[in-house]
């Protein structure tokens, strides 16, 4: 283990400890998640997946922020996103559910919604996330492969984040062979599909600190698929 990797753990652990160790600050981050979860899903996200990229820059390039690579950038934009997705829980958990039962699982928000684990259970666990991951996740991928490539090519600063993107070129400039090859025909059906409906077995109390385990995850895979050859 190298001195960049010590300092690191080090870093992370000074961060994530007093949450394991100190009674109150536990207590107060999960009164403040229960009452302001859209702002907990920035932070969470803001932090936990800026974390996973710089992982998985390590991994893929040696270091975990080269130049350029842009910390507060990424942290804004996952922070972002963050919320996004804590919108899409709430709306999938809820109108799936609601859409089996259209279909004709007559029970299935009272099954979803009931305590314990059953198969009636992980079955509309496992539709809410193949419905979240099919619809939500290609959109949410691709947005964020488009604001990586916009903090790459402007330098990694705050200032040049918040110059025009020019869409459009990004996005005929994608790397649409890794996005498809890897992230989405690889990540989200073999990763996602399960990592999710585990997620939805949950009590919602645990949600959020598997979520947050999962935005470390997620934050590897994308830095890792981004920098897939062509």
């Amino acid at each position: 283990m190298k001195k960049q990797d010590i300092l690191f753990v080090i870093g992370v652990a000074v961060l994530l400890l007093p949450f394991f160790v100190s009674e109150p600050v536990f207590r107060f981050y999960h009164s403040f998640n229960a009452e302001h979860g859209m702002v907990m899903s920035f932070i969470k996200f803001a932090v936990l997946s800026t974390l996973g990229e710089m992982i998985g820059a390590r991994i893929s390039t040696g270091t975990y922020a080269r130049k350029g690579f842009g910390i507060l950038p990424r942290m804004l934009v996952w922070g972002i996103l963050g919320m996004g997705i804590n919108a899409a829980m709430i709306i999938f958990s809820n109108g799936t559910p609601v859409f089996l039962q259209y279909l004709g699982m007559q029970d299935a928000v009272e099954v979803f919604q009931g305590e314990g684990i059953s198969w009636r259970k992980a079955f509309v666990a496992f539709i809410v996330s193949v419905s979240m991951n099919t619809f939500f996740a290609p959109v949410f991928m691709t947005l964020h492969k488009i604001t990586d490539t916009h903090i790459l090519a402007t330098g990694g600063s705050l200032r040049g984040f918040f110059t025009p993107l020019d869409m459009g070129k990004i996005m005929s400039e994608l790397n649409w062979q890794a996005l498809w090859g890897f992230v989405f025909k690889k990540t989200i059906p073999f990763f996602w599909f399960p990592a999710h409906t585990v997620t939805f077995l949950l009590p919602g109390n645990m949600r959020v600190l598997f979520a947050a385990l999962l935005g470390v995850v997620l934050g590897v895979l994308l830095a890792i698929g981004a920098r897939r050859p062509r």
